[in-house]
């Protein structure tokens, strides 16, 4: 079984609308959406339900905040505890990535309008909170003139601290510090960042 989560917008075997969430997968070629319906929940559509406990773990290895999925027919497939939700301040979150695509921006927009539409996961940074997913949406908060977002606590693996380490020597100490790149330069950019500091471990 081979999951592929597809991350760009344009793609006839999906729902436009889904594609912006990022909720769309193939699962063994077979085409997989997951929708989200409002802060907790999602329905999945496909025509096939053979990989449903599959898809769902590794959506919510993006979004664990949602914690109730349905079927088309509204049935519930599967349900789990809630996770808390904190208030934090955009100032009091620092980045762990530098750039931000354009294109990702645009997609965002068609689903963000309030600051109850952006929970992202985070770190405890003794006073502040580590970013580690979130930073279109982060930034699009900034643009939006939002003074606070939602997060739920999560964990990351050390190499957090190396890229949040770069941010800082970037002079990235929040969400107003990410630098919008169109499509193409975000990829160039953020691509060659991240591929170079993984070849570096390999060293040790």
């Amino acid at each position: 079984m081979e999951i592929e989560r597809i991350n760009h917008y344009q793609d006839a075997r999906f729902s436009t609308k889904v594609l912006n969430q990022h909720g769309c997968f193939l699962i063994d070629q077979i085409p997989y959406e997951v929708e989200i319906i409002s802060d907790f929940e999602a329905v999945i559509h496909s025509r096939s339900s053979l990989y449903f406990d599959e898809l769902i773990e590794e959506f919510r290895f993006y979004t664990p905040h949602i914690w109730k999925f349905y079927d088309e027919q509204k049935r519930v497939i599967k349900e789990y505890k809630p996770l808390k939700r904190i208030q934090i301040s955009l100032k009091d979150i620092q980045p762990s990535q530098f750039f931000v695509d354009q294109e990702k921006v645009k997609a965002i927009s068609t689903f963000i309008f309030k600051p109850e539409d952006i929970i992202i996961q985070v770190l405890a940074d003794g006073q502040r909170f580590i970013a580690l997913d979130g930073h279109t949406r982060l930034y699009y908060a900034t643009i939006l003139g939002f003074t606070h977002v939602f997060a739920v606590m999560s964990e990351s693996d050390p190499s957090i601290r190396d890229f949040v380490k770069e941010a800082i020597r970037r002079n990235i100490f929040s969400p107003y510090d990410l630098e919008l790149l169109d499509h193409d330069a975000y990829e160039i950019k953020w691509n060659a960042y991240c591929d170079e500091y993984f070849k570096s471990l390999e060293s040790f």
